[in-house]
């Protein structure tokens, strides 16, 4: 086996890591294995884990149930088609996550990530009017500070000013922006959304927000009553609304999805991340009887999309495993024993002098920093103090596994404020 040395040598000459330059330019940790809550790291020992794996890994590493899952499916296939041929994982994936989300969401279409996922949910909403007779209707609307991933129709909507995708602006379809969602409810605010959905209603395929937490456009909450002004809006207006829960959904806000928060259902669902506890790579779009109908009635009846490895049956199985694990604890209680556990923790990066405000909702904790944040000199903080976060633009935040012990969490916060301090 190659030493760290020169694995890092090759790392650096060959491989292209998100959102960084090539060759790189800081040599990544080097993880040699993981297990609960925890890295191990070449050269470094063990570091806690504050991140969930981009908010994945729910249930920690090397999770017993969730490595069974896997070795059972391997033993009967690992991957079939899904074109004309279907399978035990993915049917009863389907059918746990219709009996799990908001009751009108019946149809499941299987993706290969959340930002696959997204794209799927606009293709469905286009060639929904598209068949029913209103081709006009094909831009979508969301609000500011948004994100839905990188690809090309994702990248439309998420946040065309400061965010990662401004570089593409003259490039990606022109979608229509509302102003960003104030944290608590405005009636002035949810005006502004009902006039903007009324008047481009006759261009407007679909409505497509972060339900109650916009994630990588800037860990920002928002009341969930402006999902119910936007279902409402969109009902009068003949607008369809889509939710992505790629973030929120399976917990992570101290609802098994964010729509709860309201109780309103979108047309429209999105998602991922959480959806196998971080094993590998699936998503989902859920839609009602009515999208799905009115695509079934079109000059082209059949969504025209399908990914190679739609379905595939070792993610299919280990999704399962991982959403039955989740349902048959009391994860709702994990989740706020973690809300506690951050806001006693972060509390004192309230008082930090460039702290602009800490944030915790759910299993969600951040610091908002008045200034952006040296990722280089961020890690090296967080890896001093035993424990890995990856901050973005001027925000601190964790997102730690459901399994995450007091102790462990309360160093993720010591870590988060020494982060917040001192980088």
């Amino acid at each position: 086996m190659p030493d760290t040395a020169e694995l890092l040598d090759l790392d650096r000459r060959h491989v292209w890591h998100p959102y960084g330059p090539m060759p790189g330019r800081q040599d990544p940790l080097l993880v040699e294995s993981a297990s609960g809550v925890r890295l191990r790291v070449a050269g470094t020992g063990e570091l806690i884990d504050g991140m969930s794996s981009w908010w994945s890994a729910i249930h920690g590493y090397n999770h017993p149930v969730l490595n069974e899952a896997a070795r059972g499916q391997l033993d009967r296939m690992s991957h079939v088609m899904f074109g004309g041929l279907t399978h035990e994982p993915a049917v009863r994936l389907a059918a746990k996550l219709v009996e799990i989300t908001p009751e009108p969401l019946q149809h499941v279409f299987l993706a290969d990530s959340g930002s696959v996922s997204v794209e799927v949910a606009v293709k469905m909403c286009l060639q929904y009017w598209r068949s029913v007779g209103r081709p006009a209707k094909q831009r979508l609307l969301t609000w500011r500070g948004g994100y839905h991933g990188d690809t090309w129709q994702p990248m439309s909507v998420c946040d065309p000013e400061g965010g990662m995708h401004d570089l593409w602006s003259g490039v990606l379809p022109r979608q229509i922006f509302a102003d960003a969602p104030p944290a608590e409810y405005e009636q002035a605010y949810a005006d502004h959304l009902d006039e903007l959905i009324g008047r481009h209603a006759d261009e407007l395929a679909a409505v497509i927000v972060e339900p109650v937490v916009q994630g990588a456009g800037g860990m920002r909450f928002h009341s969930p009553a402006y999902l119910r002004v936007l279902r409402e809006a969109c009902d009068t207006h003949g607008v369809l609304l889509v939710f992505d829960e790629i973030a929120t959904g399976f917990g992570r806000t101290g609802k098994l999805f964010a729509a709860e928060h309201a109780g309103v259902a979108p047309d429209v669902m999105c998602v991922g991340k959480a959806l196998t506890g971080g094993y590998l790579t699936m998503a989902a779009t859920l839609c009602t009887p009515r999208v799905a109908a009115g695509i079934a009635q079109g000059d082209v009846p059949v969504l025209a999309h399908g990914p190679t490895f739609m379905g595939n049956p070792l993610a299919a199985a280990v999704a399962c495993a991982s959403v039955e694990l989740l349902l048959g604890q009391d994860w709702a209680q994990q989740v706020r024993r973690l809300e506690a556990g951050l806001q006693d923790g972060l509390a004192e990066a309230g008082d930090l002098p460039r702290a602009r405000e800490v944030r915790v909702l759910g299993a969600i904790g951040v610091v908002q920093l008045d200034h952006q944040v040296d990722m280089a000199a961020a890690t090296r903080v967080a890896v001093r103090e035993g424990v890995w976060l990856r901050p973005f633009r001027d925000l601190v935040y964790t997102m730690p596994p459901y399994i995450t012990g007091d102790r462990d969490l309360a160093h993720i916060c010591r870590a988060v404020c020494a982060v917040a301090r001192e980088a």
